[in-house]
């Protein structure tokens, strides 16, 4: 589990004439990840691709436009029979794509008509105003026009440079329509200008401007018909064929697949060689299947891996169901090598523990957990579904939590006494009788631990606690890379360079506990020794650069503390909205305040919930990525790829 899966490398060798059947065979098992052939100077060169590729490619860019055109993605449907499907591929095809082309042609002219409506509407608004046919705005010789917007009374001061002129205007837009005489034509237009004067476009139109914006209207009316006739043919279209069309995606993109094969394996004039990895506890289920297929005729072997082999192994993860989500996780920072432990396993623990420690409100965890099962079920991503499967995780640890601090939506579920000066107050709890239990007291702060345990009571304790659940955490990361250096280059470089750390650790610990006297004053000194041991260990180890890294012992520690520093501010926030919608409510219980108050609270908490997603989630990865990875993990893994396909849409007769 904390292993990829091994592989074997495999060689597969015959005669040519067999080619197409050993690729047939090796595709139907979809075992077998092919290490492309790249030539060189010796006798075997690239083959060639079987029958018509062009062809293929052409028909899978023809379905795939189709179905993009009908909005068909992965979806739902009836299995189609290959055979019968071949038949009817080619007319069916040629005749979705003509109804497909004449729709889609007809579609994109009627959306720019209805663009170039749009540009005239947007054209002939300021003119609406306006009583004057539009024809009249132009094809003069003596007369200049001007026709555009201004702030303000102008008529005044065109009428001190020339009394010959015409004026149109509109006092809700502010358009305006002057007729001058040429020869003033200059001077208008600079008094115009004092007036903000901005010139508008006149439409190459004729007809007054309200009669042609209703019949503007009109015309973008019926566009808009013709365009919903369309889509409803659309929509029928992809009802009638939706299997048609995900069948044929599927049954051409497998045979351009194989048919493109040869184009990665290495031939000469009469045989071929095809090598590649499988994992090694299906090498004899895809020799049987590739040598039955064959009469055996093929010859299937393994090969033994060499050292320079190890960086070019295809890595495919070997965790159980329940572990899987967590890999979407790993494949976002990096997958691991194949020599590498996968810590999926770990992830699956720490990640949602950190998250449920963090968010720690049974409230917002039936919230979350409620609504990642209805996004589960709503969208069939496959890319969805490991999230929501770590979002369901994440709120059964929220809930743990929750019931472990006594939250619910910001609310403490059992009563706590509060001792302020001489006073005792009692901050009730929503749960009645359920009363916060003293259990013994800390040795941090002065605080006492309680049932449940009241975060804002005791945060001197939870940030030493969550400094030491970091401690705990990267140890583990330590022990891991000791396993992986040991793996890769022995136990003396794995001791030098990962052991060196736990020897530091133990060395800063023994000398802490007898300085402090909870153990003999003489270990302090065989803390210094132990730790100067380390040190030593270390520059041998990792050379100048692991010593400069000393100092993140500490901060590594104290990155964690934001376990508990994230959740008060959570806590916190869901407090100040009850307090606010308490607020709201207590002078009016049943009056309009109540229901502003509802919306609130509403609010609020969903805005919070949000940010329940993202706080806890982000700040749990960020102790998986930079705290505990930066430990032992480097990834870049090349991924597991078989040559093959499991059907979906088809069925082979």
């Amino acid at each position: 589990m904390l292993k990829p899966r091994q592989m074997s490398r495999v060689l597969v060798v015959g005669h040519k004439d067999i080619l197409e059947k050993t690729v047939n065979a090796l595709y139907k098992t979809n075992l077998f990840h092919i290490e492309d052939f790249i030539e060189d100077e010796s006798s075997l060169k690239i083959g060639k691709p079987f029958g018509d590729v062009d062809t293929l490619s052409q028909k899978l860019i023809k379905i795939r436009s189709i179905a993009t055109f009908l909005g068909i993605k992965d979806e739902a449907c009836n299995a189609q029979k290959v055979d019968s499907l071949m038949q009817k591929l080619n007319p069916t095809l040629e005749m979705l794509e003509k109804e497909v082309s004449s729709k889609t042609e007809k579609k994109v002219e009627f959306e720019s008509k209805i663009k170039e409506l749009e540009s005239l509407k947007k054209d002939i608004l300021p003119f609406t105003g306006i009583p004057l046919n539009l024809d009249l705005y132009r094809g003069y010789e003596s007369l200049a026009v001007f026709a555009g917007a201004v702030k303000g009374e102008m008529e005044s001061e065109v009428s001190k440079i020339t009394r010959s002129y015409e004026i149109f205007s509109d006092s809700k837009s502010g358009s305006i329509v002057l007729f001058v005489p040429t020869k003033y034509a200059d001077e208008v237009s600079r008094s115009l200008s004092s007036f903000g004067y901005r010139e508008l476009k006149v439409p190459d139109v004729t007809g007054m401007p309200s009669e042609i914006l209703s019949m503007v209207e009109s015309q973008k009316e019926s566009l808009l018909k013709q365009i919903e006739s369309i889509d409803s043919d659309v929509v029928a279209l992809k009802s009638k064929y939706l299997d048609f069309i995900q069948a044929s995606n599927e049954v051409l993109s497998i045979e351009a697949a194989k048919s493109e094969a040869p184009l990665r394996i290495a031939t000469s004039e009469s045989t071929f060689l095809i090598d590649g990895w499988v994992p090694s506890d299906s090498y004899k289920s895809l020799e049987e299947d590739v040598t039955k297929a064959t009469n055996g005729r093929v010859f299937v072997t393994q090969q033994e891996i060499e050292h320079k082999d190890e960086p070019n192994i295809p890595v495919e993860y070997d965790n159980p169901k329940i572990v899987k989500p967590f890999e979407e996780i790993m494949n976002l920072y990096s997958r691991p090598r194949y020599k590498e432990l996968d810590p999926s396993a770990i992830m699956f623990l720490s990640f949602p523990l950190f998250y449920g420690m963090i968010l720690g409100d049974v409230g917002y965890a039936l919230i979350l957990f409620v609504l990642a099962l209805l996004v589960k079920k709503m969208v069939k991503s496959d890319a969805v579904k490991p999230l929501m499967n770590i979002l369901i995780y994440c709120q059964i640890s929220t809930a743990i939590f929750g019931l472990l601090y006594g939250e619910f939506l910001g609310f403490p579920l059992a009563s706590l006494e509060v001792h302020e000066g001489l006073e005792t107050v009692i901050e009730p709890g929503l749960i009645p009788g359920f009363s916060t239990i003293n259990l013994f007291a800390s040795p941090i702060g002065g605080e006492m631990i309680t049932y449940p345990v009241h975060r804002t009571h005791l945060v001197m304790t939870l940030i030493v606690a969550t400094a030491l659940i970091g401690l705990i955490h990267f140890n583990i990361g330590y022990i891991l890379g000791f396993i992986n250096e040991n793996k890769k280059h022995g136990f003396s470089a794995a001791l030098l360079e990962k052991g060196s750390w736990l020897v530091i650790e133990i060395g800063i610990l023994l000398g802490a506990l007898g300085y402090v006297n909870v153990l003999p004053s003489a270990m302090t000194y065989a803390g210094i020794l132990v730790f100067l041991i380390g040190f030593v260990m270390l520059l041998k180890g990792e050379g100048i650069k692991g010593p400069v890294e000393l100092p993140s012992l500490l901060s590594n520690s104290l990155s964690y503390t934001r376990i508990i520093a994230v959740g008060l501010s959570s806590i916190y926030i869901a407090s100040t909205i009850n307090n606010i919608v308490f607020e709201m409510m207590w002078p009016d219980s049943f009056g309009i305040m109540t229901v502003f108050a509802i919306l609130v609270f509403i609010f609020g908490h969903g805005l919070n919930t949000v940010l329940s997603i993202i706080a806890p989630g982000l700040h749990a990865l960020r102790l998986q990525y930079v705290e505990f990875f930066g430990k032992f993990y480097e990834g870049g893994g090349r991924k597991y790829n078989p040559f093959g396909y499991i059907r979906k849409y088809t069925e082979e007769q």
